[in-house]
């Protein structure tokens, strides 16, 4: 009896911690993986992944219960945060980066992984969704901004201009919220388009949920739902610097619906528009951020 004990226990062990890859894959881009690398992959993904996203991948661990947002889904092949335009699959330095800085306001702490680790983990976590990346095609390719054309040696400025992109050219309030009073939005109005506004949205305070492209582990009919930031209160998940936001504007959300403004508005809009929202962001937990609203009629 103790024999066949210690045999299905190593059986056990074996399948959690033993090689699951007895052979190389070939990922997008014709990127070769070793099993070797696979096999750490598996290991890293057990000890720091698996228990909110799940054994399988699917964003179904034991700790994802309650997780506002949810894990991420692995099996879809679809993920929020890279440096890539909305749409294209991200860089292996994408996901790298995540692992190692994390995802603020989430339980997406910055792990401790090596680099060889979280390279490994990363060609690991591909094999969840093999109908996307074991397949012919590439990845996305980073966004290139020009260069900051503001600094901090022309903050306000930035920041001013900001303010009339944000409210004006790319109308992020129809998503977010609106940060001026309705009577500056309508001298804003009488300014960019030449008439003054006399109706408002009765949700321009207010924030707005949006679809997304993302389903739940049991069904894939079941989408999330996400509520984008209070930038006054709430944390942007991989950005916090005036250039990690620019970044983020260019590169958009994949799947949440913030899209990429690269190929919209002008790489200085979205400059002026970081430092605005970096301005908003610094009201957090201050006594400004009541005076502020206040001020705006909100």
């Amino acid at each position: 009896m103790k024999t066949l004990i210690i045999f299905f226990v190593s059986i056990l062990i074996s399948s959690c911690t033993g090689n699951s890859f007895k052979e190389d894959k070939i990922f997008l881009g014709n990127k070769k993986v070793s099993a070797d690398t696979l096999n750490l992959g598996h290991q890293v993904y057990l000890e720091y992944c698996m228990a909110c996203h799940g054994v399988e991948g699917d964003g179904n661990g034991p700790a994802a219960k309650g997780s506002i947002p949810p894990p991420r889904n692995f099996k879809q092949g679809l993920y929020k945060f890279g440096l890539v335009a909305d749409g294209e699959l991200p860089t292996d330095e994408d996901f790298i980066r995540i692992l190692q800085k994390g995802l603020k306001g989430t339980a997406m702490l910055p792990w401790d992984v090596s680099d060889q680790q979280a390279y490994a983990v990363t060609q690991y976590i591909k094999t969840f969704a093999p109908q996307v990346w074991e397949q012919e095609g590439s990845v996305g390719t980073t966004v290139e901004l020009e260069a900051d054309p503001y600094t901090m040696a022309r903050e306000q400025s930035a920041i001013a201009k900001g303010r009339e992109v944000y409210h004006m050219v790319a109308n992020c309030q129809t998503c977010h919220r609106g940060y001026v009073s309705k009577s500056d939005l309508s001298m804003m109005n009488e300014k960019y388009n030449g008439e003054a506004l006399t109706e408002f949205d009765d949700d321009y305070f207010q924030l707005k949920p949006q679809d997304s492209e993302y389903y739940f582990y049991d069904s894939k009919d079941r989408f999330a739902k996400y509520l984008p930031p209070d930038f006054t209160w709430h944390e942007i998940r991989s950005a916090d610097t005036v250039e990690e936001i620019a970044m983020r504007l260019a590169a958009g959300v994949t799947g949440s619906g913030m899209p990429s403004w690269k190929e919209t508005i002008a790489d200085h809009e979205i400059w002026a528009v970081s430092y605005y929202v970096k301005s908003l962001m610094n009201l957090k937990k201050t006594p400004e951020r009541k005076k502020f609203f206040e001020a705006i009629g909100n």
